[in-house]
């Protein structure tokens, strides 16, 4: 029986706190388009999203309306293109990027993820040229995103991709200096990268996933805030039990919404991704959730601990409302796209330091940082390098998201508008680490990775 309470409360959730659907991402397998004929393989790979998806932005905005629950984006993942672009040995992988562009210009999705490639244990043909190729892909393109996996429990850490990723990371700020280094903004470095996450920029459709797939990913840090604003001085135990019960009803609409799509769609539905997305709205950001917990200011000491009782409580919820879970899950630390993470970060309570240590217990890792336009590539390897450790070692995925601001200092401002935000450049230690990431080779797996 449909409980009017219920209903009452998701209202207001919706009305007053920023519940959302923050994604509803199609993942299409192109492991058929792959071709020597590289123009031939780029038009099978615009025909096949094209045929897939040409629905996916109108079904969105149909449940929407008719559920009255917002979805804020509507996304496709792809198989990651440097396999599809192994057979074009000699030719530039560019192409696929314009066609993957086209294709979401056609499709009228607000981005498309997937030009990626997997060398967390080695370079496989076509690896090399599209990470080469990702500065000027990511400066022609407007909804292309990428991402590279340079690590995993089960292999280690690649450094030679490391010190590769460091200086592609700053050729893509440069490329795009004119747009606020929007360029690297879309680039995602990973360790441990799942296959099926929905969430840009790190979204790829992985080669163990289904032929198409609707995976969707939900949001409401705005909700969480306001339960614990309304249970008062509760102790730590209350606290973790009203976000888990909180995390239930958001991860129950999102779980509507992936239903529903998968139905009109014909499509499978794959995972619910249970990550508190914030954005750069007021009332909408996990840095405030820390903060309603007691803290004077996200970054103060207690913050990790009280970051790791989120994330846990908000699995803990979430893996009850939905049949299927899975890409990232948990509680996003995007300085950029955070109200909260704005505000401390631009009153020095928050450093890059501190968040290195709370990605330890969230979910991704050093997401939508800003960092001066000086930063060397080595210091940017350096800290891909860090915090693929931390995921390696803690069986967890990691990533890192810089953006390098040309020509700006610490203290500035860089400002991307939109989901992506604003935020001012933080500090980075200038000790080097150039001679360490020179050495090259590969970090061995840890012990955790003999499982078997």
């Amino acid at each position: 029986m449909i409980n009017t309470r219920d209903i009452l409360e998701t209202i207001t959730m919706i009305e007053d706190e920023h519940l959302d659907v923050r994604t509803i991402t199609m993942g299409i397998s192109l492991l058929d388009c792959a071709d020597e004929n590289i123009d031939k393989a780029c038009v099978k790979v615009y025909d096949k999203i094209c045929r897939y998806a040409k629905d996916l932005v109108k079904t969105g905005e149909d449940i929407s309306k008719e559920y009255g629950i917002p979805i804020i984006h509507k996304r496709i993942s792809v198989t990651p293109i440097a396999m599809i672009a192994a057979p074009c040995q000699g030719r530039n992988p560019v192409k696929f990027a314009q066609a993957l562009e086209r294709a979401s210009q056609s499709t009228g999705v607000n981005f498309i993820g997937g030009y990626s490639a997997l060398v967390h244990k080695g370079f496989a043909p076509g690896d090399y040229a599209l990470i080469e190729s990702i500065p000027e892909a990511l400066s022609v393109t407007e909804h292309v995103c990428s991402s590279v996996n340079i690590g995993s429990t089960k292999t280690g850490i690649n450094m030679d991709a490391v010190a590769k990723m460091g200086r592609i990371v700053r050729q893509t700020a440069e490329l795009t200096a004119d747009r606020d280094c929007i360029g690297a903004a879309k680039l995602v470095v990973f360790c441990n990268a799942p296959e099926d996450n929905p969430f840009m920029a790190g979204a790829f459709h992985g080669p163990g996933e289904p032929d198409c797939v609707i995976n969707v990913g939900v949001s409401g840090p705005g909700v969480v805030r306001a339960a614990l604003a309304k249970a008062g001085d509760c102790d730590i135990t209350a606290v973790a039990d009203l976000v888990k019960k909180t995390a239930f009803k958001i991860t129950r609409t999102g779980q509507l919404v992936a239903q529903e799509a998968s139905r009109r769609l014909c499509v499978p539905f794959g995972i619910i991704d249970l990550s508190l997305a914030p954005t750069p709205a007021i009332g909408d950001s996990v840095a405030h959730i820390l903060e309603e917990m007691g803290l004077e200011s996200c970054g103060a000491h207690g913050t990790t601990a009280a970051l790791a009782l989120l994330n846990d409580a908000v699995k803990k919820g979430g893996v009850m409302a939905s049949s299927h879970v899975g890409g990232l899950s948990g509680a996003f630390i995007p300085v950029t796209e955070d109200a909260g993470m704005i505000d401390a970060a631009r009153s020095g309570a928050l450093s890059i330091t501190k968040l290195e240590a709370m990605t330890a217990v969230c979910s991704v890792g050093l997401d939508m940082i800003v960092v001066p336009g000086d930063t060397t590539a080595e210091i940017i390897s350096g800290i891909i390098a860090d915090e693929a450790a931390i995921g390696m070692v803690n069986s967890k995925t990691t990533a890192v998201r810089l953006i390098p601001a040309i020509g700006k200092k610490a203290g500035e401002e860089l400002n991307f508008g939109g989901l992506l935000g604003e935020g001012p450049v933080m500090e980075v230690n200038r000790s080097s680490p150039a001679r360490f990431i020179s050495r090259g080779g590969r970090i061995p797996a840890p012990m955790q990775s003999l499982k078997n």
